[in-house]
């Protein structure tokens, strides 16, 4: 773990000189990305006699030989040559630039890298190790990548509740930079007790993903190859989820974007062109809507399998928003699909102030002839009432969320019991609420009690910040609709 630690620091530390010389954090990891690769590549050839996969011209031992204004003339000959590549190569370099265009810059991060054996540290050290690179860029405010961050330990939560089997196809929509495949492969790795082929079977034939943005869709994909996930293709693709159905699959784990619009990219020979989408109107979704959430619910309930089951963090507007669309899929929801399971997720945990959102269970099964809904009871479990997280001062644990995965009894629900935070909601009483409301709370808050148990000042301060955030958010979201 020291060593692991200890080259985070080093590749990072040096991400902050550039900072100071005008390169992005972002770019800094972009960069890092593409040389990461290309020096692994030259080492699985010279110690795993692994053939490389790069064009002779432009590998790593070319590169590491030249510095100054040739090596900075070789490296951007590669990117664009790379950049047209197909399978694992082409999504990673995929419209690769050169963003480290000062000579000296580069050259200094060449030797950087050069310096270690990557082949020789095992997968999951070197997987930490990019992980911890992405994590720090994430929690700098400015690069606005933390929106591509779901809490590691919220993510294992969900994983150990839904509990993924050998054999299940696992798919992401919105996977940004791949932690819940990532967290259902190690949990699944651990059930495999060693046995080659259902490794190499849980690496190749198990997890797929998708994302919209392209510098996201790299950094997923190098993510998953330093585990060792893939086939030579990569498991992730940039796909805009919510323009098709595409596929169907055993389990759904995803964190779609937060934000209500729609949007994507159109990336043309001639450059980029960006479209605003309010709505999707596709054949497979029931109601026609502006609100990306919505949809990405719309989208996941089509592409589970007839016995699929999912997992969604989705913000509390799904819960209540009116309209013919919101209610309407509700009650789909319920009536339609065993929506058994609510977390209500505390505030403070995410990168983006403001944030109020929720994990929903649900399972799909096949139509019931009497006509009769499938949920039976909603449990709703309240993380949220007189909890106080904030990220650097009180950060979320996995301690946190372990009285609710013993609440969640996996694979024996039936056996659930209610407790002061857990507690169980009949169908009728949950189809009779005014618009299928599901913002649904019973905890009194104590902070609107009594005085004596306010939280500690910085914490209070914090959660402050994050109400003028969301007020602020949704003044910009009332303003963009006028």
């Amino acid at each position: 773990m020291a060593k692991h630690d200890d080259l985070v620091a080093k590749v990072w530390n040096y991400a902050h000189v550039l900072r100071d010389q005008g390169v992005s954090y972002g770019d800094y990891l972009e960069q890092i990305t593409y040389l990461l690769f290309l020096k692994m590549d030259q080492e699985r050839d010279q110690f795993l006699d692994e053939p490389s996969i790069i064009p002779a011209e432009y590998r790593w031992d070319v590169l590491a030989a030249l510095d100054g204004e040739a090596l900075e003339k070789k490296y951007r000959e590669a990117l664009e040559t790379l950049s047209k590549k197909s399978g694992l190569v082409g999504t990673l370099f995929q419209r690769a630039q050169n963003k480290l265009s000062d000579p000296a810059k580069l050259t200094r991060v060449v030797s950087l890298i050069n310096k270690e054996t990557w082949i020789g540290l095992d997968v999951d050290t070197k997987g930490e190790i990019y992980e911890g690179l992405l994590e720090r860029n994430a929690s700098e405010v400015k690069s606005g990548a933390g929106q591509y961050f779901t809490p590691r330990p919220v993510i294992d939560a969900i994983v150990e509740c839904v509990r993924p089997k050998i054999g299940d196809t696992i798919h992401d929509p919105a996977c940004g930079t791949g932690g819940f495949i990532l967290s259902a492969y190690a949990f699944l790795k651990d059930k495999t007790q060693g046995d080659r082929s259902l490794i190499k079977k849980l690496r190749e034939d198990t997890f797929s993903g998708a994302d919209i943005v392209s510098d996201v869709v790299r950094l997923a994909a190098m993510n998953l190859y330093l585990r060792g996930l893939g086939n030579g293709e990569s498991p992730i693709v940039r796909r805009d989820a919510l323009s098709e159905a595409y596929g169907s699959y055993d389990i759904i784990l995803t964190n779609p974007p937060f934000g209500k619009k729609s949007s994507y990219k159109i990336i043309g020979e001639e450059g980029e062109v960006t479209t605003e989408q309010e709505t999707y109107e596709r054949d497979d979704f029931k109601y026609t809507t502006s609100n990306k959430q919505l949809n990405f619910l719309q989208h996941i309930m089509t592409i589970m399998k007839a016995t699929g089951r999912a997992a969604v963090v989705l913000p509390d507007n799904v819960l209540f928003e009116a309209g013919n669309a919101g209610e309407g899929i509700r009650k789909r929801l319920l009536q339609h699909f065993d929506f058994h399971t609510l977390l209500r997720l505390p505030t403070g945990i995410f990168y983006k102030p403001g944030v109020k959102a929720n994990v929903l269970f649900f399972d799909k099964h096949k139509p019931r002839e009497d006509g009769e809904p499938w949920t039976k009871a909603l449990w709703i479990y309240d993380l949220r009432t007189n909890k106080h997280f904030t990220l650097k001062k009180n950060p979320l644990g996995a301690s946190d969320l372990k009285d609710f995965i013993d609440a969640y009894k996996a694979g024996k629900i039936g056996k659930r019991e209610e407790s002061e935070r857990f507690r169980e909601f009949s169908y009728d009483d949950l189809i009779a609420r005014d618009k299928t409301n599901l913002d649904i709370f019973w905890l009194k808050d104590d902070k609107l009690e009594d005085v004596d148990s306010l939280p500690d000042p910085d914490i209070l301060a914090a959660e402050i910040v994050e109400n003028l955030q969301e007020a602020l958010t949704h003044f910009q979201e009332v303003a963009e609709e006028v």
